[in-house]
């Protein structure tokens, strides 16, 4: 039987390898995001067949547009076995006294509402298919665990998915409905790339930090989805070797 994974956020960077990995692993694969040329892009890179790719654009913070998620997928392909919540924004390093309650609670919306909405929408599928359940995974953060300086949009962010995946995993245990925080750390993206330049360390000073490729977060994907359902990955963390993390420096 076919599995099929939908990946929030697959119109570039760690989105678009978790959504190459999986189809190149047999699965069918629904990559959703904001940009629709983008995801035909990530489609391409796929290179499986059409019918084994659905894009269907828009923004998960829409609670409309995730319910029609769920619908196509579970139309187009008859099951859904994976949720990959990775959509996520982050906010420019700001002081907390001058940050806009618009930045804080748009980075929360998109990073901590948008995998709520879709993990409900999963609930609701796990519960009603046969074989009964499935698997989410969130993208969470190192930052969940050790925050950077003048992060308190994305880092209260990171700390709600690790509290949303505890929920999920204890409420969805009787159902075969397992969950994984998937910390990351430091993967190659074009986010990334002022890392080379230098980042704002705890003690004032920019030290440039190292990366990894993303295609290792596509893998440890994979592998999770491998797994049988009986058994639970419930944290998961990948991080470039010798970036700063116990203790941040």
């Amino acid at each position: 039987m076919s599995r099929t994974a939908i990946v929030t956020g697959a119109s570039s960077g760690i989105g678009r390898e978790s959504a190459i990995a999986l189809a190149q692993a047999g699965w069918n694969v629904v990559i959703t995001a904001r940009r629709a040329d983008a995801l035909e892009e990530t489609k391409s890179m796929c290179a499986v067949e059409d019918e084994r790719v659905l894009v269907l654009s828009g923004n998960i913070t829409d609670e409309d547009f995730v319910k029609k998620l769920f619908e196509e997928s579970v139309k187009q392909f008859g099951r859904i076995d994976l949720l990959f919540n990775n959509a996520g924004v982050n906010a420019p390093a700001t002081p907390l006294e001058d940050l806009s309650l618009a930045t804080f609670q748009n980075v929360l919306s998109v990073n901590l509402v948008g995998p709520f909405l879709c993990a409900r929408e999963a609930f609701r599928v796990f519960k009603s298919q046969t074989p009964q359940g499935g698997r989410i995974v969130n993208n969470g953060s190192i930052s969940a665990h050790t925050p950077r300086p003048l992060s308190a949009p994305y880092t209260a962010s990171k700390h709600g998915i690790t509290g949303l995946s505890k929920c999920i995993a204890l409420d969805g245990r009787a159902f075969g409905i397992t969950c994984t925080t998937l910390d990351i750390g430091n993967a190659a993206t074009v986010l990334t790339k002022r890392m080379q330049a230098g980042v704002l360390q705890p003690d004032g000073k920019l030290m440039a930090e190292p990366t990894f490729d993303a295609a290792q977060v596509g893998a440890a994907l994979v592998y999770l989805g491998g797994l049988p359902p009986d058994v639970s990955v419930p944290h998961f963390t990948i991080m470039a070797h010798n970036m700063p993390f116990a203790g941040r420096g």
